[in-house]
């Protein structure tokens, strides 16, 4: 550590004491904490807990709340506030996903995360022809305001934050989301929330798009524009990572294509004379937690550092908030296996206390039966039970970063900076124009990204085939007395249900208001005004989703992934 690191350790641990001091404002955040055995825990351990003055290297990793925010973005890690409880739901009808949330939120969930059904995912309405068989099945049909509003029901949006995950489709989603949050009496500026809108990492991974690209960053644009102004609580963007690692790619593959997603968003908002500082504390993440223990948590602690020096360095961000990297997690839907499924409860603990233990911000858990259908609502109870345990009997919350320090983890959160910012210098390269923005475009037409993916999921699946990687129930241990789980089905007359309730709102509406609102939203489409006043016009008239995305559509034309062999 050299001498101008603030007179080392002891400075630094006088000056966490300061901001703790300026931070804790509730009376138990000050009560202090013991182990089971009632051996008492400071807040937070560094080199003076162990008697050392110095440490080398002690400046990258540094204090919780102090930059480059490598031990977590507030000073008061979870003594503050726990991370947030959220549940992944969606299936079926509006209805059946509002009873599940109802039950979720009465359980102990702290906020509501909606899966959306695969034809809405596309921006298809539930009668559309290629929405045939798919209605309900891997989340919830949202064809317009209406289903949204059925599916929100008395929850209280202004105090619980809704996270939606859908990209394509986003900004018409979120739409009826603002609407049917108008018709139970609750202002945009009220709602808390994340949308995901991340659609660099559909072209990437997912595949779930509409338009070319560039039409889908002036609908990004807007939002943030729109959200700005409207929507002070609200995250227009979760950059996602998730999909990505589920498609195949490595730790660092996974965040360094998240990051370099991330950064492209900050270039487009730069790009609409949105002030860094204004803007970038309102984008959030959504990360893997897989099941390599110590690789994940070092995953997670380089992200914070990683985008804290872009943030600052690179797109001049001023504030500690706006060099923040906020981010969910959700356990590893790979990880799960058809085999012994039940094995499953124990591969989602492990993941959430990696992801606890890296810092996330808020966490599902997956269910044990969720690599054979939707959970059932025993199967969602324990992945929900499985944070409570965590939270409430291990002790995790009780010390900050608590691996801090460890020579294994520290190894390994520099390894994972050093490799992934090796990826953002090839995605870099690519660029025409010396921005991040053109790389990721360059990376996604030329086949790039999918080709590294591929290759790591094929060399994945290789040391699975030949034994190098021995997964429980799989390749080893494969013998078991376990019986068949009874999975959630989802039946028929769902589809029936949705598609005749979607053609009587049809015929109820005002067919003629409707066209003139898509009229009026071709119209913007075709200048260079925001979308999302026209687009709330024509929500408010009932339009669909899948009128909407298609009027956009014949204006901005679909995108076709480009073949490669």
């Amino acid at each position: 550590m050299s001498a101008d690191d603030a007179d080392d350790v002891a400075e630094g641990r006088r000056r966490f004491r300061q901001r703790w001091t300026q931070t804790t404002d509730r009376e138990h955040d000050d009560e202090p904490r013991t182990t089971l055995s009632g051996a008492r825990l400071d807040p937070v351990y560094a080199p003076d807990s162990v008697g050392a003055d110095t440490w080398p290297g002690f400046e990258r990793i540094g204090w919780p709340g102090e930059y480059p925010f490598t031990r977590g973005i507030y000073t008061t890690g979870y003594l503050g506030k726990p991370w947030t409880v959220r549940q992944f739901a969606g299936f079926g009808s509006a209805a059946d996903t509002n009873a599940r949330f109802h039950r979720l939120l009465a359980g102990g969930s702290d906020g509501i995360s909606i899966a959306f059904d695969m034809p809405t995912l596309m921006g298809l309405d539930s009668d559309h022809p290629m929405a045939r068989g798919e209605v309900g099945h891997c989340g919830v049909a949202i064809d317009s305001a209406n289903d949204m509003e059925r599916l929100l029901a008395d929850i209280p949006l202004d105090t619980i934050t809704t996270s939606m995950t859908i990209s394509g489709p986003a900004v018409p989603l979120f739409c009826t989301y603002v609407v049917a949050a108008e018709r139970s009496g609750i202002a945009p500026a009220a709602l808390g929330g994340t949308l995901q809108t991340d659609i660099f990492k559909e072209y990437i991974a997912q595949k779930e798009w509409i338009f070319p690209p560039e039409p889908h960053l002036r609908l990004i644009g807007d939002l943030m524009e729109w959200t700005q102004q409207q929507m002070p609580r609200y995250h227009p963007i979760s950059i996602s990572g998730y999909h990505i690692r589920e498609a195949g790619a490595t730790a660092a593959q996974e965040l360094a294509f998240t990051l370099a997603d991330g950064f492209g968003y900050v270039e487009l908002g730069l790009s609409r004379g949105l002030a860094v500082d204004d803007f970038a504390p309102r984008l959030s993440f959504f990360l893997d937690a897989h099941i390599d223990f110590f690789e994940e948590i070092a995953k997670f602690r380089a992200a914070r550092r990683i985008w804290a020096r872009w943030m600052r360095d690179r797109y001049g961000a001023t504030t500690d908030r706006a060099q923040w990297l906020r981010f969910h997690t959700q356990t590893a839907g790979v990880s799960l296996t058809a085999q012994q499924p039940e094995n499953n409860v124990v591969r989602t603990t492990i993941e959430a206390l990696a992801a606890i233990l890296g810092g996330t911000n808020s966490l599902h858990t997956n269910a044990l039966d969720e690599v054979l259908a939707l959970p059932t609502e025993e199967a969602a109870e324990v992945a929900l039970r499985t944070q409570h345990v965590l939270l409430e009997e291990t002790g995790v919350a009780s010390v900050i970063d608590p691996l801090g320090g460890s020579w294994f983890v520290e190894a390994s959160t520099d390894r994972m900076e050093t490799e992934v910012e090796s990826l953002l210098a090839e995605i870099e390269a690519q660029s025409g124009d010396g921005t991040m923005t053109s790389g990721i475009v360059a990376g996604i037409e030329s086949g790039w990204f999918t080709s590294r993916i591929a290759d790591a999921a094929d060399e994945y699946q290789h040391s699975l085939e030949t034994g190098g990687r021995r997964v429980v129930g799989v390749n080893a241990y494969t013998n078991s007395v376990a019986q068949p789980l009874e999975v959630l089905r989802i039946t028929e007359e769902v589809e029936a249900d949705q598609v005749a309730t979607l053609g009587a709102r049809r015929a109820e509406r005002d067919a003629g208001l409707v066209r003139d609102r898509l009229a009026d939203l071709a119209t913007t489409a075709r200048g260079s005004a925001n979308l999302l006043p026209p687009m709330l016009a024509a929500v408010r008239a009932e339009a669909t989703v899948g009128e909407l995305c298609a009027t956009l559509a014949e204006v901005f034309g679909r995108y076709t992934e480009p073949a490669d062999f």
